[in-house]
């Protein structure tokens, strides 16, 4: 899970590097850009919690065909619906881009980017099923080929499209549509064996995954729309603002290096919480769990320490407007300090989901978004004049809170007995 992280990371590290390599207009944009998407891609990245919660339970429980039929269900239902979305996100991204308070040249960037990646969300949906599916099934190796070799054809094409063809910055969304095909393609070959000896759609499982998942879904449009509401704040600041939306881009990219095991403990720990209590083993889930979230907390801590170190080095080499790279290294020296808090909330947070108590981990991630780090961020940044730090002091006050909440729900154990 770590390496399939590292790849996900490495191509949208690409993104930034070349978009800075363009023009800081660009790098906004590409930044701007990125939440808009995952507004798009938010019903499968929701599904997929609800996906990992029931497939690694009927793994666990040797019913097989039950878990095929569960398996072929969901896989149809989110092919569906990636097509439905990759049609309203282009003929919506305009109308979007256009209502956003942002500079205009960022608008006329935006707009055809936004288009191309999502023409491509068909092929997210059915990537990101698959990688659950998988995962779900202990066959997370089969899923760690095909990211790597999205991960590798993404790069490669992100060069080749905007330095070597007429496209231009438009290649750096074209390169993941393409890419994100040729992933979905591998991932449906290694899937197809599994549903071989489905029976029949069974809408009852799938509508137990989204039972689960709806909560992951409003917890992600929170999330996006809080992000994507931070740029509208950096917006107003009276000075630098382009820039300072171009460090948060590259801040946020940096940081994801230390999200990684963040993220991959998280997703482990939903399958290791999902198999056991599918065992019936609840007691080991519980503790499980918490090993889980010390042993990330110990990894990002380490490599909290790494990019701080190499703070600078890392914002020279995503741009080369000088402003921003001083914006970006002081994002990264405030935000480091709440990164153990972020990983033991993400990681426990992640046992829940297993479980299948996704709207407790929704409400207290999206409290801590809307009524902790907006508000503070206008407040500091705009209201009370300390502009861009304000704004970064805010954001790890809300990773505080979050960390406190989502640590007394997992510790008063009543998630063991949610039912699935």
């Amino acid at each position: 899970m770590i390496l399939i992280m590292v790849f996900m990371f490495f191509i949208s590290l690409t993104d930034v590097f070349i978009a800075g390599r363009i023009s800081k207009d660009v790098q906004a944009s590409v930044g701007l850009v990125s939440q808009v998407y995952f507004i798009f891609v938010v019903v499968a990245t929701a599904s997929n919690v609800g996906t990992v919660s029931v497939i690694s339970r009927l793994y666990g429980s040797d019913d097989l065909d039950t878990y095929r039929n569960a398996v072929y269900s969901i896989l149809l239902t989110i092919f569906v619906a990636g097509v439905v979305l990759s049609i309203l996100g282009v003929l919506l991204s305009s109308i979007i881009i256009k209502l956003l308070n942002v500079p205009e040249s960022i608008k006329k960037i935006s707009i055809p980017l936004t288009q191309i990646y999502t023409a491509g969300v068909v092929f997210q949906y059915v990537l990101l099923c698959t990688n659950s599916i998988l995962r779900a099934s202990k066959m997370v190796k089969r899923s760690l080929f095909t990211m790597s070799v999205v991960c590798v054809t993404n790069i490669l094409l992100n060069f080749y499209f905007v330095f070597y063809t007429p496209v231009y910055y438009n290649g750096i969304a074209l390169s993941t549509a393409v890419s994100l095909f040729i992933g979905a393609v591998i991932n449906f070959i290694f899937v197809k064996n599994i549903i071989k000896g489905a029976l029949s759609y069974t809408f009852y499982y799938v509508k137990k995954i989204f039972n689960i998942g709806w909560p992951s879904a409003l917890l992600q449009i929170g999330w996006q729309l809080g992000t994507t509401t931070l740029f509208l704040i950096i917006a107003k600041l009276p000075e630098k603002n382009v820039e300072v939306m171009a460090a948060l881009t590259n801040g946020l990219r940096i940081e994801s290096a230390i999200f990684l095991p963040a993220f991959a403990f998280n997703m482990a720990n939903a399958v290791i919480v999902g198999n056991l209590l599918g065992e019936g083993k609840k007691h080991e889930a519980f503790k499980n769990g918490i090993v889980t979230a010390v042993m990330g907390v110990i990894a990002i801590t380490v490599m909290t320490l790494i990019v701080v170190i190499f703070a600078r080095d890392v914002s020279q080499i995503l741009s080369k407007d000088s402003v921003v790279i001083k914006e970006s290294v002081l994002y990264i020296y405030i935000s480091m300090i709440s990164e153990p808090f972020m990983a033991f909330s993400a990681i426990l947070g992640g046992g829940l989901n297993g479980a299948g108590d996704t709207r407790s981990v929704m409400m207290r991630i999206v409290a801590a978004m809307w009524i902790v780090r907006i508000p503070l961020a206008y407040i500091m940044g705009i209201t009370l004049g300390f502009g861009a730090p304000g704004i970064w002091w805010s954001m790890n006050a809300s990773i505080v809170a979050q960390m406190i909440l989502i640590a007394r729900r997992y510790f008063k154990k009543e998630w063991l007995d949610y039912a699935v």
